[in-house]
């Protein structure tokens, strides 16, 4: 219950279930045709191109070569896959061949059916001396005279966390070469909190769930990780001996580092595009408003100051210039959005009980937690929900799996990760950003309130 601390001991507040029931009547007439919106806006419903990968061939007689070789074809392939932009060619029907280099690869095979590729990753890997030496290709199967996209060498100790690393790496050059110019996120990570230590502390794993690692050892509560811009700094609130504060952990000294609390109960940090200022919510002044002060919390002032709570800020990292959250000014909570000077307020929902927003890399979505049927009786379902700021129409994308809470976008702008509690245990999960090709990124380890890195 801990973590929901500010989502539903702040908000005990009920509606009359006639009125949510109205409100849900008319917003779902502005469900139709949402998911084609929602794919036009995000980029995902462009053709996706059709791409092979295929494995790599061994260069070397080093005995770690097989290993090291399995681990990154496995990793490009699932990198590929998951991108959201490639329709990727099924390993069980892709040519059994493995070209090593440009002169040994013969594009018909690949373009042809059944493959029908229209590009094709390849290359070699060896390992000398210790370290694991990668040189990767993109080729354009249909374009048998000048055929080269992409040529890449990569060299690095021969470990297996390298052989993943130049995979993603390897991955994200080419989902940036065909992808519009938009990097790619094999190489970020994700913040989360896990008690699989004993007590709730700040994680961090790789975008796809792999190589996770605790990051605080605090002995303590840690919740609402948000990493800074420049992957420098972790902002969370820790419970201590005078309550909820907000703590800073240096990931370049290991350790925490000072930051001016405002007094009171503070909570939900949220970092700047800029790296700059950090906005909140803090109780000082009794009901607890959004505030918004220096990276070290330093020139605090707040932005509400509407009857509370206001909770969970999030910027919109396009403009730097406004700030969505969550309001009680009306009974249940509702997102909004103002200005960072507190001016030119907007409700966004209407009706139900609507958490955790976080603004889109384009500045132009909102995805949030909202149970747009919570009342008295009802039948409810917390799920995730994407809006257009501009027009305010939203399109659900979860549907009957769990409560689904804390969405955080990717700096892609395509992927989406959040958390999914069943059966009274939460993990984290990914999507693409129209609510497909959802996976479990955790398993057995409590985990919740994900945080996607800048890059």
């Amino acid at each position: 219950m801990t973590k929901n601390i500010a989502r539903i001991s702040s908000f005990p507040g009920a509606v009359s279930l006639s009125a949510v029931s109205i409100a849900v009547l008319l917003l779902a007439s502005s469900v139709a045709r949402a998911q084609d919106w929602v794919r036009t806006g995000t980029n995902l419903g462009a053709q996706k191109i059709r791409i092979a990968a295929a494995d790599f061939a061994p260069a070397s007689q080093d005995p770690q070569t097989p290993a090291l070789k399995t681990t990154f074809d496995a990793t490009l392939f699932n990198d590929l896959n998951n991108a959201g932009i490639f329709d990727l060619v099924s390993k069980s029907i892709a040519p059994p061949s493995t070209p090593a280099s440009p002169q040994q690869i013969n594009l018909g095979e690949w373009a042809n059916a059944p493959s029908n590729a229209e590009m094709v990753a390849f290359g070699s890997l060896a390992v000398n001396g210790g370290r694991v030496v990668v040189s990767g290709w993109l080729f354009d199967a249909k374009n048998a005279q000048s055929p080269q996209v992409l040529g890449k060498q990569y060299n690095e100790v021969a470990t297996q966390d390298n052989a993943r690393l130049v995979a993603h790496r390897f991955a994200d050059e080419i989902i940036l070469r065909l992808g519009g110019g938009i990097n790619g996120i094999a190489e970020t990570h994700i913040f989360y909190v896990s008690s699989k230590s004993g007590t709730k502390e700040v994680w961090e794993m790789d975008y796809d769930g792999q190589g996770a690692r605790q990051v605080t050892h605090l002995g303590s509560i840690s919740l609402s990780p948000h990493i800074s811009p420049d992957n420098s700094r972790i902002a969370f609130t820790s419970l201590g001996g005078s309550g909820w504060s907000i703590r800073m952990y240096s990931l370049v000294l290991n350790r925490t580092v000072a930051f001016q609390s405002p007094g009171g109960t503070t909570q939900s940090p949220a970092w700047s595009a800029d790296g700059n200022k950090l906005a909140y919510s803090s109780s000082r002044s009794g009901d607890t408003q959004i505030y918004i002060s220096d990276a070290n919390g330093g020139g605090a002032r707040a932005v509400t100051s509407f009857r509370g709570p206001n909770v969970s800020p999030c910027w919109n990292p396009k403009t730097g210039s406004q700030i969505a959250w969550v309001g009680g000014r009306t009974g249940l909570p509702q997102i909004y959005t103002a200005d960072t000077d507190g001016g030119n307020v907007q409700r966004m929902t209407d009706g139900g009980y609507a958490t955790s927003p976080s603004w889109s890399p384009n500045g132009q979505f909102l995805v949030f937690a909202w149970d747009r049927k919570y009342g008295p009786g009802a039948p409810g379902g917390q799920d995730i929900y994407i809006m257009d700021i501009a027009s305010k129409r939203w399109t659900q994308l979860t549907h009957d799996a769990g409560r689904n809470d804390f969405p955080s976008w990717a700096p892609d702008g395509r992927h989406i990760v959040f958390e999914r509690e069943t059966n009274h245990r939460a993990e984290v999960w990914s999507m693409l950003a129209d609510g497909s090709q959802q996976q479990q990124l955790t398993h057995g380890s409590n985990s919740s309130m994900p945080n996607w890195s800048w890059k």
